[in-house]
């Protein structure tokens, strides 16, 4: 048996190497406390005022203390509000949007951190972020309550799909039916766990935040290419039109801020609680939300129609009109 001795000295080394773990440890944290809020942010170029990239028809409206932005056209007793996808705006719905208007009053509106909508930040909202999906049904209803609509046909792309399922499912006294268009359902956006939450509520996420997601300047194209089935037809006029609203102050913070309240919403468990008109609607080419995921969709949604459009991506609504009003028409009509 090793001397007493032996055993106060590895006592000793024991001391020794916990006091410099904790100090390893203790350093590693300083460093992740302190290095993010001594990274330099560049101040964003060609920011101009959204008063410059308004069009004629251009209307706000405050809902819930956010200045929105959207547009309308024709009018009558059914109404069409269109929903676009993450990282468009109601521009995705300019070829759609007239001809709709046939079948009664259409809305496009820019939701919130996208388009021209205005874009708050912490400190201007008390309660729940505006970016959440349950904020941002609320602020679908209180287009309606704005607009005296009791009840809408909601038309959702892509994220704006799911956004239509979510508000239909927690408010179905207010949609009359639904079209979903290549509908993220399945695989929505990005959602954290709750136990990450609180450390991306601290200065130092959200000083890097708004750093890491200004990449879409860049590959904010790549998506748009990967969205059509033929890209070769998206002109330098859409590729600017997209780029637009970059331009606009705190676009950046505003699109971290929705990663962030980002949430899974549930609603694949909840299809079977639709009790209204379904049309789901599907390029035979989406490489963004896959074709088989709106196949698997309209089966999982009780009487749901399905419109499948030959030689289309993910956005049917600006790569085949023609095909999408035919298609959203009969349905309308039916």
């Amino acid at each position: 048996m090793p001397p007493f001795s032996f055993w106060l000295k590895l006592e000793a080394i024991d001391v020794k190497l916990v006091k410099i773990i904790v100090l390893v440890l203790l350093g590693f944290v300083i460093l992740l406390a302190v290095v993010p809020l001594l990274i330099p942010v560049p101040p964003l170029d060609g920011l101009v005022p959204v008063s410059q990239l308004v069009d004629p028809d251009s209307k706000f409206i405050q809902i819930d203390g956010v200045n929105v932005h959207y547009k309308e056209a024709g009018s009558g007793k059914t109404a069409l509000v269109l929903l676009h996808g993450f990282g468009a705006s109601l521009y995705s719905w300019r070829e759609v949007m007239q001809p709709l208007s046939q079948y009664g009053l259409v809305i496009a509106y820019d939701r919130p951190a996208f388009g021209l909508t205005g874009r708050p930040m912490p400190g201007d909202w008390s309660g729940e972020s505006p970016y959440s999906l349950s904020s941002q049904a609320r602020m679908l209803v209180g287009m309606l309550d704005a607009q005296g609509i009791e009840k809408a046909i909601l038309v959702g792309n892509s994220a704006g799909g799911t956004l239509a399922l979510y508000t239909a499912l927690n408010y179905p006294a207010r949609v009359q039916a639904l079209i979903l268009v290549d509908a993220a359902v399945y695989a929505g956006g990005p959602s954290f766990p709750d136990w990450l939450r609180p450390l991306l509520e601290t200065p130092q996420a959200r000083r890097i935040g708004p750093l890491l997601v200004r990449s879409i300047q860049e590959t904010g194209m790549d998506l748009l290419i990967k969205a059509w089935n033929d890209p070769s037809r998206i002109t330098d006029e859409i590729r600017s039109n997209y780029r637009n609203p970059l331009k606009v102050v705190n676009w950046d913070r505003a699109l971290w801020e929705l990663t962030m309240a980002s949430a899974p919403a549930h609603i694949p468990e909840r299809l079977q609680e639709l009790k209204l008109p379904v049309l789901v609607m599907t390029g035979d080419n989406d490489q963004i939300v896959p074709t088989d995921q709106s196949l698997r969709l309209a089966k999982e949604i009780p009487g749901a129609r399905l419109a499948v459009i030959s030689a289309c991506g993910h956005v049917p609504q600006e790569e085949c009109p023609q095909q999408f009003l035919q298609a959203a028409g009969e349905f309308i009509l039916k």
